[in-house]
């Protein structure tokens, strides 16, 4: 029997916000000094009352709008009861029947090229918990409420997902979103986006689902996707063998590549949801919503068909640029300041080559030394005006690509004008008909074996003669010249 896997995601995302969600403590989760930005609201001392963060929630409705979501006129808070050590309150102020945001879907590709469409149940507002550290030595817990009362983003997809890897896309285009809508840095390595997955797997073609079980501590998206995968041949195993799939929550132990049981789920947890009577419920003003969606920018999708339209770039390079917001503007930059010179050219330049030229060498060699020197794009010495320039020179065979890539290292860390470095440095290409003639005719002499070949018919030997004649140049002849210029000396001998 085939089956097939139904997948859900829980994913939260602390924001980016200056405070906390009820209270004016400074939001920083990864402070190193334990119990530092806390006060008696988020520490839940007697009576103190929460105040709600309008940044977190404007932050919530620009997510919600981003994805096509419905933004209801009223919304209200929740107290989600449980208890816990790292939960002040002994119950999380959370959102439950009317949250901020509901409904949505995110469109995303996947690796065969075709577009997934993935519904989003809710999108709601709750605030963050403390960190617990467990001693073993000491069989001691100590508790760091730094992170208590942080604004937290819980999205809930609908059950649409049918691989691991399109919870994997989906993952990483979720947190694209936001980026771009500037919600959150969404990084999963300090904790900043969460994700939990909800697996069952039944027979193809059946309509009703299997049982699901939850999977958790999954803290990257690739582990995301291998705890997945997992999961399914685990529950899919589980049913070949006639058995049945225990509902439970289990953990994902990226060491063994394995998920485990952590607790058994005989039903939906009982938190006794009741509105939270200390915070009144949220009317959402229009010209307010208005407001808010003004802010929002272009987002992943749509810059990823501008680029491919407007440049004509790769795949490749396109993503490259969407997961580098900076780099992106920058590159745009650098065609703004081509736009003249190209013009000015008319049918000299095909000006989707000169921009796919320009772009090449900022994902490639000036990427490179960013990576080197850890810098960003701001921090850059090089101009715009200045990169547009370097990439013209090397369209117009002014200057070789290794000669290129060493104007653009002293241009990255000392600046400068790529002209004047190249007159400084003596780095020009040799386009003289006449001094590359004489090389191709040394070249051709000095090689009488490899030129023997070329004649018998071995013509892909002609490229040792090339690299030969650029070595006597010194890298800087133009290559397309030399070859061509060799290739009439040999027909004429």
């Amino acid at each position: 029997m085939e089956y097939e896997p139904v997948i859900g995601l829980e994913i939260h995302a602390e924001l980016k916000t200056q405070t906390k969600m009820f209270c004016d403590c400074k939001n920083d989760p990864d402070e190193k000094h334990p119990n530092i930005n806390v006060c008696p609201v988020c520490l839940a001392h007697p009576g103190t009352l929460p105040v709600p963060n309008k940044d977190a929630i404007e932050k919530v409705i620009l997510v919600g709008m981003a994805l096509h979501a419905e933004i209801p006129e009223r919304s209200h808070f929740d107290r989600k009861n449980y208890f816990y050590p790292d939960l002040p309150r002994g119950y999380q102020i959370s959102q439950y029947e009317d949250p901020l945001v509901k409904g949505g879907y995110l469109e995303f590709a996947i690796s065969s090229g075709s577009i997934r469409h993935i519904r989003i149940t809710r999108v709601h507002l709750e605030e963050d918990t403390g960190r617990l550290s467990h001693d073993s030595k000491s069989q001691s817990s100590a508790v760091d409420f730094n992170r208590a009362g942080v604004p937290l983003m819980e999205l809930v997809t609908e059950p649409d997902i049918r691989s691991a890897e399109e919870a994997r896309c989906f993952g990483e285009e979720l947190q694209l979103v936001l980026r771009y809508t500037g919600a959150s840095d969404a990084d999963m390595e300090k904790g900043q986006m969460r994700v939990e997955a909800n697996v069952s797997v039944r027979p193809k073609g059946m309509k009703e689902f299997g049982t699901k079980v939850e999977v958790k501590n999954i803290n990257s998206f690739k582990f995301a996707e291998k705890a997945i995968e997992y999961e399914i041949k685990r529950q899919t195993g589980v049913l070949e063998k006639g058995e049945k799939v225990i509902q439970e929550t289990r953990g994902w132990d990226e060491t063994k590549g394995v998920t485990f049981s952590q607790r058994a789920k005989e039903g939906a947890t009982d938190y006794r949801y009741f509105p939270e009577p200390d915070i009144p419920p949220l009317v959402l003003d229009q010209a307010w919503l208005q407001s808010i969606r003004a802010k929002l920018t272009e987002l992943p999708g749509a810059k990823r068909k501008r680029f491919a339209g407007e440049y004509k770039l790769d795949e490749k390079t396109i993503e490259l640029f969407i997961n580098d917001r900076e780099l992106a503007e920058y590159f745009e930059k650098v065609v703004s300041e081509m736009a003249e010179w190209i013009s000015s050219m008319g049918d000299r330049v095909e000006r989707d080559k000169v921009i796919k030229l320009a772009s090449n060498y900022l994902t490639s060699d000036f990427q490179k030394l960013r990576n080197e020197t850890e810098s960003a794009v701001s921090d850059t010495l090089i101009t715009p005006e200045n990169f547009a320039e370097l990439a013209a020179l090397v369209y117009e065979d002014k200057i070789s690509s290794a000669a290129a890539k060493k104007v653009l290292e002293i241009m990255f860390r000392k600046g400068g004008d790529p002209s004047e470095i190249i007159r400084d440095k003596n780095l020009g290409q040799e386009s003289s008909g006449e001094m590359l003639g004489k090389i191709a005719k040394q070249v051709i002499a000095e090689n009488p074996a490899i030129a023997a070949e070329i004649k018998n018919g071995k013509t892909n030997a002609i490229q040792a003669l090339v690299g030969a004649a650029m070595k006597l140049s010194q890298g800087k002849a133009n290559p397309a010249m030399l070859r061509t210029l060799i290739e009439k000396e040999l027909r004429e001998a």
